[in-house]
């Protein structure tokens, strides 16, 4: 059972799980415009900052997991030239 919990973890640092936290963080976005359109056709101008935070909180989301999705291509093209 272990091994599959390991196997699980390995998985979020894979370039597969990252394509996937990416994915799953950019449906976030449908819910929050429509939010946002609800708020701003309310007028509700508290409901729309949280939008704007929720906004922001994926947007910096996202640019972590690119960071960290680059940074597997680096890693992966140093082995490719230490084992030439």
């Amino acid at each position: 059972m272990s091994g599959k919990l390991e196997k699980a973890k390995g998985f979020k640092k894979s370039r597969a799980g990252m394509y996937v936290s990416i994915a799953t963080s950019l449906f976030g976005v449908v819910g929050t415009v429509k939010r946002g359109r609800q708020a701003r056709d309310e007028g509700d101008t508290l409901q729309l900052l949280d939008v704007a935070v929720t906004a922001a909180g994926i947007a910096t989301s996202v640019a972590l997991l690119l960071r960290e999705l680059r940074r597997l291509d680096v890693v992966d093209d140093v082995v490719d030239i230490l084992d030439d």
